[in-house]
């Protein structure tokens, strides 16, 4: 059977990787045929020679039988010859006349004649009767030995065949790809856990950074959960670019080239996080007034800029304090006094004004600090878990409008998902800003991931909306779970690898957090990309937490290879192993509903294949008929058709 390394395989630009499968087509023979062996022979059967101790003791046992059968005989015999010795003697002696002794020698000697020669032919029915023994004995033995030729004959057979079986079992692969073509438009994953998160975007991410693509997280989980999946990037030759806000929000340049009005509706929708109620007239109001504002500042106003006006809006604080610092004059702040004039709506005005500077301070130092920075196809933008819950909320909030606009300013992409956004913890969104980045990636064909811790209202409303695929890990909520099932459907029978069990029980917690990486770049300063670094399965086992515990996970993999079924059904769902995926997308022959194992180290295993299990499957029917009973022989790292890109060249 041919090599089936993965790094010997190919990856495919236009399919989204989600985990693996395990499945074996070629089910366990179970332990080899018994060979037959001899029956017992008995002891008559193995009479052979003249001295052969068995047939003496056949021939002593009928030669018993046969003397107490002629016992009565054989005394009645010597009766006679004692008798006819009795008559010769008296005979002798003169006591009878020999007229009557001739006639009694004769008559006794006779009779011991015919006893005599009555047991000379029970001696030759004793011999006969053991030559007869015998002669059946080699028959039945022949006839046993003409069997047992034939069973082992026969086992013979079974052997090859068992052995072919064996042989298929035991070279076959066992993990199977599981992807979605991209024909997606976006992938939904909700529940999961911050490792099995983990687990999936270093998965995710990996493969279309190997595929050649782009790829943006926003990080909202607080987990670190592209920890990994940065130092992979790094080990393949790309230099990630990191932000980690707060701190970083100085050199965050995003959204710095939007025009007035897409600035004005981002940070209206900046200022909506904490007002989760605010209707569509809420937002447009607060967006009025920040058109406003930034037409009196002017084009390449900035944050800081902002808050101030809305200072002076809002009459709080002192404005000379503002002018001082340069960031309104003295025109700006007479023109923003009669924005909206005096009187009654003045007092609307200023509340608003005062909501929306309470806001928006949190992002006044937005890009004071910008620098040119190097292109990088892998872009991470977090939140520190040491700042606080609502400015996180403020800041992603930002992120995620902001890259909407940007979206919906750049041309429809000739590949679809070449760039990918991943936002992690996306159900700390409101829901019309979510619906507007599905909104933007869609129009340019920027493959979107949502994952989502909870399946509240607002998730569950847009939850495989469109043309989506849905994916589900653990569920901790019962009710979250009762909804899943529902959607994935119970009747759905899965296999669960044993291995995907034990390894989950195993999984550490993510330790540490972001290190920025913006902070440390200069404008003329950055280390060049590895061009002719691209191997996948290596760098997974040398840069990432998975892959340098790969070896454990094979070690184990060659010994716990069953597997159990389980039905979709809620407390299944609560109890799914850590990087377990149960991943439903729609096809032309109905809406499929697989299992798949996210771990990344399952890449560098030799029974792994990037072909999904359908195009194997019938690969092999193909080849062998018999392989849909499970006799059949899989080819190795047979995939959907072409086009393919292998890794070492498929970075362009």
């Amino acid at each position: 059977m041919a090599d089936v390394h993965p790094e010997h395989a190919q990856l495919q630009a236009d399919r989204i990787y989600l985990g693996w499968q395990y499945i074996l087509l070629h089910p366990d023979p179970g332990p080899p045929p018994r060979r037959p062996s001899p029956a017992e022979e008995p002891a008559q059967a193995q009479v052979q020679a003249e001295d052969d101790p068995a047939r003496l003791e056949l021939l002593r046992r009928e030669r018993l039988q046969e003397d107490m059968l002629n016992r009565p005989v054989r005394v009645f015999r010597l009766f006679m010859l004692v008798l006819t010795v009795l008559i010769l003697a008296a005979a002798l002696a003169g006591y009878l006349p020999w007229s009557f002794a001739l006639v009694g020698l004769v008559a006794a000697g006779g009779v011991a004649a015919v006893c005599s020669f009555a047991l000379m032919q029970g001696d030759r029915a004793v011999r006969y009767r053991v030559l007869e023994q015998q002669a059946r004995d080699e028959r039945q033995q022949r006839e046993r030995d003409k069997e047992l030729f034939k069973a082992q004959e026969e086992h013979a057979q079974r052997y090859r065949e068992w052995q072919e079986s064996k042989d298929r079992h035991d070279k076959q692969l066992t993990w199977y790809a599981v992807a979605v073509p991209d024909e997606i438009d976006r992938i939904d994953v909700a529940g999961g856990t911050l490792p099995g998160w983990s687990a999936l975007v270093t998965l995710l991410g990996a493969t279309r950074l190997y595929s050649g693509g782009h790829l943006t997280v926003l990080d909202l989980s607080e987990g670190a959960i592209a920890k990994d999946l940065i130092e992979l990037a790094r080990k393949g030759g790309d230099d990630p670019l990191v932000w980690v806000l707060p701190v970083d929000l100085p050199k965050l340049d995003l959204g710095a080239t939007l025009k007035p009005e897409a600035f004005a509706d981002v940070l209206a929708h900046v200022v909506s996080v904490s007002e989760e109620h605010r209707t569509t007239r809420d937002l447009s109001f607060d967006n009025a007034i920040l058109e406003r504002v930034l037409e009196v500042l002017g084009e390449n106003a900035t944050i800081s800029q902002v808050t101030a006006a809305l200072r002076a809006l809002a009459q709080v604080g002192d404005p000379r304090d503002d002018l001082r610092f340069g960031l309104i004059t003295a025109t700006q702040l007479e023109r923003i006094g009669t924005l909206f004039g005096r009187g009654v709506s003045d007092r609307v005005v200023i509340e608003r004004a005062w909501a929306l500077e309470s806001q928006l301070r949190k992002l006044e130092t937005l890009g004071t600090q910008a620098v040119r920075l190097p292109p990088a196809r892998l872009r991470v933008v977090s939140m520190d878990r040491q700042a606080g819950v609502f400015g996180n909320r403020v800041l992603g909030t930002y992120v995620a409008t902001a890259l909407t606009h940007i979206l919906r300013q750049s041309p429809a992409s000739d590949r679809p998902w070449y760039h990918t956004i991943i936002v992690a913890g996306a159900d700390k969104l409101r829901g019309d800003v979510l619906d507007r980045l599905m909104d933007a990636c869609e129009t340019s064909r920027t493959g979107l991931v949502l994952t989502y811790r909870s399946l509240t209202p607002a998730v569950r409303e847009r939850l495989g909306r469109g043309h989506a695929a849905v994916a589900f890990m653990r569920l901790g909520n019962a009710e979250d779970a009762r909804v899943a099932s529902e959607h994935v459907g119970t009747e759905h029978r899965l296999e669960l690898a044993q291995l995907t069990e034990t390894i989950s029980d195993s999984l550490p917690g993510l330790d540490g957090g972001y290190t920025s990486t913006v902070a440390q770049l200069d404008d003329d300063e950055h280390e060049g990309r590895d061009e002719n670094h691209a191997d996948l399965a290596g760098d997974i086992t040398e840069s990432t937490e998975w892959g340098r515990t790969a070896d454990k996970i094979a070690e184990k993999e060659r010994v716990l290879q069953r597997s159990r079924e389980f039905l979709v059904e809620p407390h299944q769902l609560q109890q799914l192993p850590t990087t377990s995926v149960i991943v439903t997308d729609a096809t032309a022959e109905g809406r499929r509903v697989r299992l798949a194992d996210a771990n990344p180290a399952i890449l560098t295993f030799p029974k792994t294949t990037l072909g999904e299990l359908e195009d194997v499957r019938e690969a092999v029917l193909a080849l062998d008929p018999r392989a849909g009973d499970g006799d059949g022989e899989p080819p190795p790292n047979l995939g959907p058709p072409p086009p393919r890109l292998d890794w070492r060249k498929g970075r362009q």
